[in-house]
C-alpha cells in the first residue's frame, strides 16, 4: 500500500529549502527522530513558515502563568472543536508528554468538560473555546470570571492568542489535508523502556 501524501501541496525537498528552514527542520528531526509533516507542508511558503513558527514559539515555548501542558490543552480542545485531525493528533502527543499523562489528550479532545483536569483548567478551556468559536461574544464578565480563577491579564492574553493562532493553524491543516505523522499516535502513551 502506498503511503498517503502528507499534504495537498507538494513540499519542496529538504535539500532545496532555504538554509535557515532546512537547519530548523533537521534539528527537529534530530530531536524527535522524524520530521513532523507541519514543517514540510508549511515549507511550501518559506516566508510564511518563518512567521508561523516565530509566533508559535512565542506563544508555546515561553514561561508564564500557564504551564506548557496547559498551553497544549488549549490547542487540543480548540483543534477538536475545529475538527483539525492534524493538530489534535500532533498536539495530543505533545500534551501527553508534557502532562506525563497518557489519557489526558484523548479526554480533552473528546470532551474536555469530563476530562480529569482542575476547575481552573476547565475555566481556561471554557474561555479558550469561546475565543475559538464565538470571540465576538467575549465580555467583561468572561474576563472577570477568568480573573476569579486566578488568571492574570497576561494569562488571558496567552489563552486568547493560542486559541486564535491555532484557529489559523487548524484551517491551514484542514485545507492542505495535512496528514498526521504515524509516530504521533503512540507518543506519550507508554512509559519509555530502558
Amino acid at each position: 500500500m502506498t503511503k498517503p501524501a502528507i499534504s495537498r501541496f507538494q513540499p519542496p525537498a529538504i535539500d532545496k529549502l532555504p538554509e535557515d528552514i532546512r537547519t530548523r527542520i533537521l534539528a527537529v528531526q534530530e530531536k524527535s527522530g522524524f520530521v513532523p509533516n507541519v514543517f514540510l507542508t508549511l515549507a511550501y511558503r518559506p516566508d510564511e513558515f518563518r512567521a508561523f513558527f516565530a509566533y508559535h514559539d512565542a506563544l508555546m515555548e515561553k514561561d508564564g502563568g500557564l504551564t506548557k501542558a496547559e498551553r497544549e490543552m488549549i490547542v487540543v480542545a480548540t483543534s477538536a472543536a475545529n475538527q483539525c485531525q492534524y493538530c489534535v493528533i500532533a498536539h495530543g502527543a505533545i500534551l501527553r508528554i508534557r502532562a506525563k499523562n497518557p489519557q489526558i489528550a484523548d479526554q480533552i479532545a473528546v470532551n474536555y468538560r469530563k476530562a480529569d483536569i482542575t476547575p481552573r483548567q476547565r475555566a481556561m478551556l471554557d474561555f479558550a473555546m469561546k475565543v475559538s468559536q464565538a470571540a465576538n461574544e467575549v465580555s467583561e464578565a468572561d474576563l472577570a470570571d477568568m480573573a476569579g480563577h486566578g488568571f492574570s491579564d497576561d494569562d488571558i492574553w496567552d489563552i486568547t492568542a493560542i486559541a486564535a493562532f491555532f484557529a489559523l493553524s487548524n484551517r491551514l491543516a484542514n485545507v492542505t489535508a495535512m496528514r498526521p505523522n504515524d509516530e504521533f499516535y503512540m507518543m506519550g502513551r507508554l512509559p519509555k523502556q530502558g
